[in-house]
């Protein structure tokens, strides 16, 4: 079977296409003629090196030529390793550019070191040419008479580059200027003092030296608002007082059951004492019969002890009436 010329042609064509891409893709001739261009030897060998590598040439070769531009004198191998390590070497190698074009020491080990920790090695560059304000969220404190006082501050920070690996980030320089208006404020004897001299917070914030151990330089500390909120201590004397109020009269709740108590007491013993006295009562006949027959007792002795008892019976009448007519003459 013969092949029609033209078919032939456009299957050499693409066959010869396919060879190419092939041949390109191990060996990319274009990144080396720009390398090349550029003043940066690089051998085709080590191109073809990175691919086995699974690296792409690319991204080491292009920063390598702005390196080389730049006068920064760095090699290819510090890259490689910097890329399989898991760092961004375009972002390092702009950090280095930065920082010379700033007249700042940065070397590529610590700038590859701070890019491996996770910071963003340029942002902290361009930081450390152009301050950055943080603001704190609104901070309360108390003054010694318990007046409120809310406070909003604007911190500029520098980015530390020497302290850029183990130090802290924003959130403790927030943090420690909170704890530093709060002592402030709370030291203040009267919150009108804080509200004619603000600067002292910032003055007393700024004296302490909070940037110790971060990856910031504080350069200033400003006061962008104060406020005057509750009257704190009234609050917690007026709520002291109704605490007070409450124990009161829990104990005088408690006194009254058990006065209650004791009344209840006393008017069971009463009983008792009434039911003994009748008890007492009815065993006197059956105790005079039992004498008089046995004779303990005679008759006039009975006789006797009946007018006794009638005597006496008549004068507690006497008495009643006589207790009850000043009563009856009010009336």
């Amino acid at each position: 079977m013969t092949l029609d010329p033209t078919v032939t042609i456009v299957i050499i064509v693409v066959l010869a296409v396919i060879a190419l891409s092939v041949f390109l893709t191990f060996f990319p001739i274009m990144l080396w003629i720009s390398a090349l261009a550029s003043g940066v030897r690089v051998g085709i060998i080590t191109l073809v090196a990175m691919r086995l590598r699974r690296v792409v040439p690319s991204r080491i070769v292009n920063p390598l030529i702005k390196a080389t531009k730049a006068g920064l004198g760095l090699t290819i191998n510090q890259l490689e390793s910097h890329f399989l390590a898991g760092g961004n070497v375009d972002r390092v190698v702009n950090s280095l550019i930065a920082a010379q074009r700033a007249n700042i020491e940065l070397e590529f080990e610590r700038a590859a070191a701070i890019d491996l920790a996770g910071r963003d090695v340029l942002q902290a560059v361009q930081m450390s040419v152009n301050p950055r304000v943080i603001e704190t969220p609104t901070v309360a404190a108390v003054a010694k008479n318990g007046i409120e006082v809310k406070v909003k501050a604007r911190v500029t920070v520098r980015a530390n580059i020497e302290r850029l690996v183990g130090g802290a980030g924003e959130e403790t320089i927030i943090a420690r200027v909170g704890e530093g208006i709060v002592t402030t404020v709370g030291s203040s004897d009267s919150h009108k003092d804080v509200l004619e001299n603000p600067d002292l917070i910032s003055r007393t914030v700024l004296g302490k030296g909070l940037d110790a151990g971060t990856a910031f330089e504080i350069l200033s500390i400003d006061i962008a608002d104060v406020d005057v909120g509750k009257n704190i201590g009234a609050h917690l004397q007026t709520e002291q007082a109704e605490a007070d109020k409450r124990i009161a009269q829990a104990k005088a709740e408690e006194r009254r059951a058990m006065a209650v108590a004791h009344e209840q007491e006393m008017k069971a013993r009463v009983v008792e004492m009434r039911a003994l006295v009748v008890e007492s009562e009815s065993q006197v006949p059956l105790a005079m019969a039992e004498a008089l027959k046995h004779g303990k007792i005679g008759v006039l002795d009975y006789m006797n002890f009946k007018n006794i008892e009638a005597d006496t019976s008549m004068r507690n009448s006497i008495g009643k009436t006589d207790a009850s007519s000043p009563e009856k003459e009010e009336r």
